[in-house]
């Protein structure tokens, strides 16, 4: 709003110099370039994001296989120490997707492992414990975040180029007063009084 006044204030002005149109004409670009266009670039980022993420999802999906694993024992040394490893580490067992049974040490997850107790897990086509897939909210929450971030930075980005260029304009402005300055004279307006 007040590059607006700035631009609409300074049309008709005699004392309006070059640089104060130019600064207000920036002011203006930047406050439509912020509220226009960096909102779009991060409905265009967020799309974007949102559309590899969904097609990471899928690949997860199909690359991942979800079965149930059986603790066979809490590993040696870890159940003394809870507070070193809180995600239940234990000796378990599974079925890989081609039916193979695998054993071999996984982070169960439970609270209090004991032998016996079942717990779910993903595997890779080989039968190795892999993570989860992405879950389909977290795609829609790093979409929007990488939208919000777009914004953000795009908006900082206009900031920071205007203030540059008002920068130099300033810069420009007082070269040009020193300039007018030195024109003047070394008396300070008392030219011709005889001192």
């Amino acid at each position: 709003m007040r590059a607006m006044v700035g631009v609409w204030r300074w049309r008709h002005n005699p004392l309006r110099r070059r640089t104060d149109a130019v600064e207000a004409w920036l002011a203006l670009g930047a406050l439509l370039l912020t509220l226009c266009a960096a909102p779009v670039a991060g409905v265009l980022a967020g799309a974007a994001a949102e559309r590899s993420l969904t097609q990471s999802v899928r690949e997860q999906h199909r690359e991942r296989y979800r079965t149930t694993a059986t603790v066979l024992r809490v590993t040696p040394g870890r159940a003394a120490l809870p507070e070193d490893d809180e995600d239940g580490r234990v000796t378990a067992r599974w079925t890989g997707p081609d039916g193979t049974p695998r054993t071999g040490p996984v982070a169960s997850g439970l609270d209090a492992p004991r032998a016996g107790s079942r717990f779910p897990v993903w595997t890779d086509p080989r039968g190795r414990i892999t993570a989860p897939p992405m879950a389909p909210d977290a795609v829609t929450v790093h979409a929007v975040l990488a939208g919000g971030w777009t914004v953000a930075v795009l908006a900082a980005l206009v900031d920071v180029v205007r203030r540059l260029a008002v920068g130099e304009l300033v810069r420009r402005r007082y070269r040009r007063l020193d300039q007018a300055w030195e024109r003047a004279g070394p008396d300070w307006g008392r030219t011709g009084t005889g001192r």
